[in-house]
């Protein structure tokens, strides 16, 4: 059992002037999980032998890669030190030196996870921004940081892993100073390695961040921030209280679905799950209530009571928009229901999933998913295969796509295309494709390879700044589409690894895109369509029939494989047919013999490839549409 402090203030009597919510947020790779770790040894809330690297990391997909996909709140008794701005603080109010209530959350770094990030901070009144300091400010770090000025929140800027050997702290502090508008000396310096600094960071947090404000006896009110699956015990549901206090055994009401519960236990993350009678204002913790339908505790949702309970919801989030949508289909067609049920309980985990139905004559039912990146992508997927025993084929990603049809109706609404086989026939006026606002970091040698590829991606160059002497930021329209595919892979190899990138969706614009359709023996497979842009239309072509090629086993008539715009073929490969030998049977005799029996075959081929049908291995589609190889995966970010 974790070992801790003995006069740890209990939940829901807990004093909310004794409280500070704040969340770490960073660029990814910049040591959040491993300043997570030291706080949690430093205010000894886990052991020395229950210790281990990255311990809110809880998924085998975070501790393999990395990187934090799930932020993970907990609570942290802290006494501050005698000298330090905590216990100064506490002399000047006149009171006597106490244990405070940490309430931290660890956010994911990754711009493909910056929902989760959003909602964390929403649940706080600080947070930690951590810049490593021997790679600076990166793009991630700058858009957090607009998040969390956004959200009105106090920050603590804090420079990381000083004690490296390539750690410039001097140079960074006054970057780091620079963009908040503070003097460099304000800016903290910690080894999250080593444990140096980190205890002056809490007391920092204690002195700087503002305790939660909120009315004790009002109506209770709780703002879920996230949602857990637990096979066992159904829906698990986090909450930070802004109103008010949720006892155990209250019966509890969901303001937007209506529905009411009876609260079968609630508590606090310590950081493994403690029971406690009640939770009160300012208070983060959970609530179980045995309920096993997903859809009934919506993230952004707010718990109030169902006897004298509050009529005023919570401001919750913004719904995200999925900007990568890619269907989804079980490789088995029997495990189709078992596909619905992960999704729906994988939602739940992750709000920022959506999907709907989809069939396709090539691979059978499935869903239509959409993303906010690929990584996100990706991590589904993994997460499915991995958590439910699935085996999936995955469709190439694309984004969604508004058509203006010739002659339409101006206010009639536009049909919007997720998926190449929804792309309209006949005359198109105009296609509308999203637009991202990109932001490059990168030290100043690689200006002209990045202008030379955001160019050849169809990006206009809307402003550029020196951070300092030798670090620059670059500000790019670009299509989405362009971004999805390879861009950023292209973009570390061309600068060594040294820039980074952020991305925000601003609207859309006029592109002259066309659908690419694969023909197999004059037939079309939905699976392999695409929309691209004309200029890339032919080498789509050409790269994808000449992998069909090799992956569709020769027939015993020749098979065409054709790309195609519309009615006019752009590109061709042809499976040659298998021969058999009719001759082999013949030892010598007339040569009518021989040519009787080869027009006879010659006809039977000719017939077959009239009535004859192409059957595409699933090997064939999984391999074509691999992320691997296919743009999808080369964005692995």
């Amino acid at each position: 059992m974790p070992v801790g402090p003995t006069n740890v203030p209990q939940p829901g009597r807990t004093d909310p002037s004794l409280i500070r919510n704040f969340c770490i947020i960073a660029h990814i790779d910049h040591g959040k999980s491993t300043l997570a770790d030291r706080m949690l040894q430093i205010t000894g809330v886990v052991d020395a032998r229950s210790m281990r690297a990255q311990y809110l990391d809880r998924m085998d997909i975070e501790r393999e890669r990395g990187i934090t996909i799930k932020s993970q709140a907990v609570r942290l008794p802290f006494t501050p030190a005698p000298g330090t701005p905590a216990a100064l603080l506490a002399e000047e109010n006149k009171t006597e030196p106490t244990t405070y209530i940490l309430n931290m959350i660890d956010t994911p770094g990754h711009v493909d996870f910056t929902y989760e990030v959003s909602r964390s901070l929403e649940a706080c009144e600080g947070a930690v921004l951590l810049v490593d300091a021997a790679q600076g400010i990166e793009a991630q770090t700058l858009a957090n940081l607009y998040l969390a000025l956004n959200a009105d929140l106090t920050i603590i800027p804090v420079l990381n892993k000083i004690d490296l050997p390539g750690a410039m702290p001097d140079k960074y502090a006054a970057e780091l100073a620079h963009i908040i508008g503070c003097k460099p000396e304000d800016v903290l310096r910690v080894s999250a390695k080593t444990g140096e600094g980190v205890e002056a960071l809490l007391s920092e947090i204690v002195a700087q961040i503002d305790p939660p404000v909120g009315v004790k006896d009002a109506p209770p009110r709780a703002l879920i921030f996230d949602s857990v699956y637990d096979t066992y015990r159904g829906v698990v549901t986090y909450v930070r209280v802004v109103d008010g206090e949720l006892k155990h055994r209250d019966r509890i009401k969901m303001m937007s679905t209506g529905a009411v519960h009876e609260m079968l236990e609630v508590g606090v993350i310590s950081p493994e799950p403690m029971k406690s009678p009640s939770i009160g204002v300012g208070e983060v913790g959970y609530l179980i209530t045995g309920v096993k339908d997903v859809r009934q505790s919506r993230v952004g949702d707010t718990v109030t009571s169902q006897v004298h309970g509050s009529d005023e919801p919570l401001g919750g989030y913004k719904h995200p928009q999925p900007m990568v949508y890619s269907g989804l289909f079980p490789i088995d067609g029997d495990d189709y229901p078992t596909l619905r049920d992960a999704l729906d309980r994988l939602q739940l985990n992750d709000a920022a999933l959506q999907y709907e139905p989809e069939t396709s004559g090539a691979l059978g039912f499935g869903f239509r998913c959409g993303f906010l990146g690929l990584l996100h992508m990706e991590i589904v997927r993994e997460r499915l295969e991995r958590e439910f025993d699935l085996d999936l084929i995955s469709t190439a990603p694309n984004v969604v796509y508004r058509v203006v049809m010739d002659g339409a109706d101006p206010d009639a609404p536009m049909p919007m295309v997720t998926n190449p086989s929804e792309f309209p026939n006949g005359k198109i006026a105009e296609i509308y494709e999203p637009v991202v606002r990109a932001t490059i970091l990168s030290p100043s040698d690689y200006i002209g390879v990045i202008m030379e590829l955001c160019q050849t991606k169809r990006g206009n160059l809307q402003g550029m700044d020196y951070l300092s002497e030798d670090r620059v930021e670059l500000r790019y329209t670009l299509p989405l589409a362009e971004i999805v595919f390879d861009f950023f892979d292209q973009l570390k190899s061309k600068t060594k690894g040294y820039a980074s990138l952020d991305y925000e969706p601003t609207g859309e614009q006029a592109a002259d895109l066309v659908k690419v359709d694969i023909l197999l023996h004059g037939e079309a497979v939905d699976a392999f369509s695409a929309i691209v842009h004309r200029d890339n239309a032919y080498s789509y072509g050409v790269a994808l029939a000449g992998k069909l090629k090799e992956l569709i086993p020769r027939q015993q008539f020749e098979v065409p494989i054709q790309a195609a715009i519309g009615s006019r073929v752009i590109a061709r490969e042809s499976i040659r047919a298998i021969r058999k030998d009719v001759l082999a049977k013949c030892y010598g005799g007339d040569i009518t013999r021989k040519r009787k029996l080869l027009e006879k075959q010659k006809e039977g081929k000719k017939r077959m490839k009239m009535v004859g049908r192409v059957e595409v291995p699933q090997e064939a589609f999984i391999a074509a549409l691999k992320t691997g190889d296919a743009p999808s995966d080369k964005a692995k970010k």
